[in-house]
């Protein structure tokens, strides 16, 4: 199977998890899906400040501020002065942020892997295609694009 593929599954199933609300907590994670989603924007944008990721994420300040002091507790973002100079000091991901954010992500494409073992490659890429698609029309939407990864 095509490891591309497989982790643009594990992406949009992410963002999926995020839109419905439907995923439950992988067995054995260490993130919670709050932690998971953030760390995952905060990779793909750089460091962000609370109205960047309220923008980004459709989220108010409060929440934000729970979900990045507790990721803060744990170790797994740290908050630095803005490297642009401006006024908001900014979250970006700790070395053990990042590990832990690898270890899940490998250990969802994994586990997708085995779910999708007996599909085709052409059949996971079409797959990874729709969910794509099915989360960018919920982005379009609601007005809050997500980037993707190269």
């Amino acid at each position: 199977m095509d490891q591309q593929a497989a982790q643009a599954v594990e992406f949009e199933s992410m963002l999926l998890g995020r839109h419905l609300g439907l995923l439950s907590r992988r067995s054995g994670g260490q993130l919670d899906r709050s932690a998971y989603t953030l760390l995952n924007r905060i990779r793909i944008e750089g460091s962000m400040s609370i109205g960047e990721l309220s923008e980004a994420l459709g989220l108010d300040a409060s929440t934000l501020n729970r979900q990045t002091a507790a990721m803060m507790r744990v170790g797994l973002a740290e908050r630095i002065a803005d490297p642009d100079g401006g006024i908001a000091r900014k979250f970006r991901i700790t070395p053990e942020g990042e590990r832990l954010l690898d270890e899940e992500r490998e250990a969802n494409v994994k586990a997708l892997s085995r779910v999708l073992q007996d599909w085709t490659g052409q059949d996971v890429a079409e797959f990874a295609l729709a969910l794509k698609r099915f989360n960018s029309d919920i982005e379009r939407l609601d007005g809050h694009p997500w980037p993707r990864p190269q």
